[in-house]
């Protein structure tokens, strides 16, 4: 079977006086059924070629269901008198919530059962699921087709009967109750996706109320309720600046108060306890501070430092309890828990047992409470939620994931560092089957990302277990961009710099290939999104280095999308990738914007994926870049196109579609680098 070739039909624009030819610009006319076609063709194509794959697809799928249990129980939330979970069934691709009254041996009731609700559906996702005060109502949002456009909707706990009341065009995880039962605020959206309105809606009453607008195209919304109860808050903010609005949430028709004004480059977030308002800054902070202003000043003149900056200590958040401070940091890649005793006035911080580690802390609903629940988990740990008593340090465990077929002791993690170009040492996490010999000959898969800041932590996942029973290092390239060691982490792979992030990902490369980890030909990476843009741009750059490339939802038209500011999030993106109305942006994102570089040489096989109803990474853009590459690469590999023509950008709803969508990119990489199909030990039982 031949490849699909795209027609090229002429598209020239002129830019700061350089001209540039698009002949794959067609591809954005959605409503154009050659469109459709092309992409059902691409698709029918990477079918085709993955044909001999199919058994092992099949027994890849077999071994990732195999792993996880199934029928599953979450760890109960206790809030007020009422116990909440959710609970999976065998066969059923989505979760039920629940709860019980007074005790976990009560009669459980049902509060939203997904698997209803996503029925007749190709594609459901659940966003906000939130109970009112009383516990008598519940608010959810919910999208079914992967656009991320999600209605709201609204149930009687009491009666089980659906309100009238419903919204379309929302943010699906903003949704915030005021303390009467009855008001409920939301966020709703733009022509271009962005959230931009809060409202105000009195249940069972015509006539929504707006209570805030964003007119700055470059800043997203969004509203909670504080842990405390005490305050509904707008956070209204950009990537680079932020700006906070507050009202008491026992008082929903009053309006909204600016807590702080915003100021260029500066964000802050705040949260309330008691008398005191505490904020969290980057304001002269690079690495962020903690701050306290009394309720009744908020006035910037009445700020007092409580936690200073540090260089080398980043301030990822906080949280409060009646008698805690939590503050959640950041120090040499790993993250890291101090707690902070109100009463006596001493801190300490919490213990983790493992060299490369993470933690995620829970909701923490009760806010008079000395718990904390965190979930813990590392390369080699499976998630364990813990309870943690602030108090006596005790450390209570109430769930380790259960995971089929896994014996933790015949794996080992561990931290190395590889020296980027420019001489800076960048955090490489590795996981691989003990025993393994570091003589070049084991296949690796190497993930990335490298952007927005955001941190990729070492966490455990069972379906990497297929890759690792086969003989492979799994690692993960904690590259500049990211968050990992800090806000100059995320700034020295940004901007004018972005070059960073893909030279440290290659020098990552070189350090396993050079530790004996493994060969360039037996060495796959994988990247999505953001992450996605990282695989492209680094197989420009240095495609002999890679034996085979999984790019998810790539964002690989950089200039032609950053010089359309009608595309979903552009214009905030300005402050994350730079204007490219402005000649020296324009030039930099050309130099390394993967569709722009695609060159006539080879390329390894190559796994590209889409959504077409991808809002953050516009279908055409993997399409378009495919097309090019089609046209120009200079090898007989496979380069297969495979867009879900019913989701977005996370890919399919439902968790055992999500691991038949697994299955498939391993079988990929195992095909692509000429891998022996069986793993290393048989599963059992």
């Amino acid at each position: 079977m031949q490849p699909p070739c795209a027609p090229e039909i002429s598209h020239r624009t002129v830019v700061h006086d350089i001209e540039r030819s698009d002949p794959y610009f067609w591809l954005r006319e959605r409503s154009n059924p050659e469109v459709i076609a092309y992409l059902e063709e691409e698709n029918r194509y990477t079918e085709a070629m993955m044909e001999p794959t199919a058994r092992l697809r099949e027994t890849l799928y077999v071994e990732l269901v195999s792993r996880i249990k199934e029928t599953d129980l979450s760890v109960p939330e206790k809030i007020g008198d009422y116990y909440y979970y959710s609970r999976t069934e065998q066969g059923r691709q989505y979760p039920i919530f629940c709860r019980k009254k007074g005790s976990l041996e009560a009669e459980e009731m049902v509060l939203l059962d997904q698997n209803a609700l996503a029925a007749g559906h190709d594609y459901f996702s659940l966003g906000a699921l939130q109970v009112s005060p009383d516990h008598r109502l519940l608010a959810f949002t919910s999208d079914t087709n992967g656009s991320e456009i999600y209605s709201l909707r609204f149930k009687d706990l009491e009666t089980g009967e659906a309100l009238a009341d419903g919204i379309d065009n929302v943010l699906g995880y903003s949704v915030a109750w005021a303390e009467d039962n009855r008001t409920i605020f939301y966020v709703t959206l733009d022509s271009a996706q962005r959230p931009y309105r809060v409202w105000r809606h009195r249940l069972g009453q015509p006539g929504d109320t707006l209570v805030f607008e964003e007119s700055d195209e470059a800043f997203f919304v969004d509203i909670f309720k504080t842990r405390s109860r005490g305050y509904l808050i707008i956070q209204s903010e950009s990537k680079l600046t932020a700006e906070a609005h507050y009202l008491p949430a026992d008082s929903p028709e009053a309006s909204f108060r600016c807590f702080a004004r915003r100021q260029a480059g500066v964000k802050y977030t705040i949260d309330h306890r008691g008398e005191q308002f505490y904020i969290v800054t980057d304001q002269d902070a690079k690495n962020s501070k903690l701050l306290i202003t009394p309720v009744e000043h908020p006035e910037v003149e009445h700020w007092q430092e409580l936690i200073p900056h540090r260089e080398a200590v980043k301030l990822d958040g906080i949280d409060l309890f009646a008698d805690y401070l939590v503050v959640y940091e950041r120090e040499n890649a790993l993250r890291t828990i101090q707690i902070f005793d109100q009463k006596t006035g001493t801190s300490h911080a919490v213990d983790f047992p493992e060299p490369v580690y993470t933690y995620f802390p829970a909701r923490n609903p009760e806010f008079a409470s000395s718990t904390l629940r965190f979930t813990y988990t590392s390369l080699v740990t499976p998630r364990t939620v813990f309870d943690y008593d602030m108090a006596s340090r005790a450390r209570t465990l109430l769930k380790r994931d259960e995971v089929y077929h896994y014996d933790p002791a015949l794996y080992t993690s561990e931290r190395l560092w590889a020296m980027a170009p420019d001489g800076v040492r960048v955090p490489v996490s590795i996981v691989y089957k003990k025993g393994l010999a570091p003589d070049g000959s084991n296949p690796c898969y190497l993930a990335g990302y490298g952007s927005y800041g955001i941190s990729i932590d070492p966490v455990f996942s069972s379906t990497r277990l297929s890759l690792l029973e086969r003989g492979f290092v799994f690692a993960i390239a904690h590259i500049r961009g990211g968050g990992e060691l800090g806000k100059a982490w995320y700034e020295d792979g940004k901007f004018l710099k972005k070059q960073n992030t893909f030279s440290d990902f290659i020098a990552c490369a070189e350090h396993l290939i050079a530790g004996g980890f493994t060969r360039p030909e037996r060495l796959a990476i994988s990247g999505g999104s953001a992450g996605g843009l990282l695989i492209a741009a680094v197989l420009n750059q240095r495609p002999e280095l890679f034996g085979a490339a999984v790019a998810k939802v790539p964002f690989v038209d950089v200039v032609n999308t950053m010089l359309d500011p009608s595309i979903p999030l552009t214009v905030t993106e300005y402050e994350e990738w730079g204007n490219p109305a402005q000649k020296a942006f324009f030039d930099y994102m050309l130099s390394y914007s993967p569709y722009d570089n695609v060159q006539a040489k080879a390329y390894p096989p190559l796994l590209v994926t889409a959504g077409l109803n991808d809002p953050r990474v516009a279908y055409w853009e993997p399409a378009k870049w495919t097309a090019k590459l089609r046209t120009l690469k200079r090898d007989a590999n496979l380069l297969l196109l495979k867009t879900n023509m019913g989701a977005g950008h996370g890919g399919p709803s439902g968790r055992y579609s999500a691991l038949n969508e697994i299955a498939f990119e391993y079988a990929f990489i195992l095909l692509a680098l000429g891998l022996s199909t069986e793993p290393l030990t048989s599963l059992v039982g």
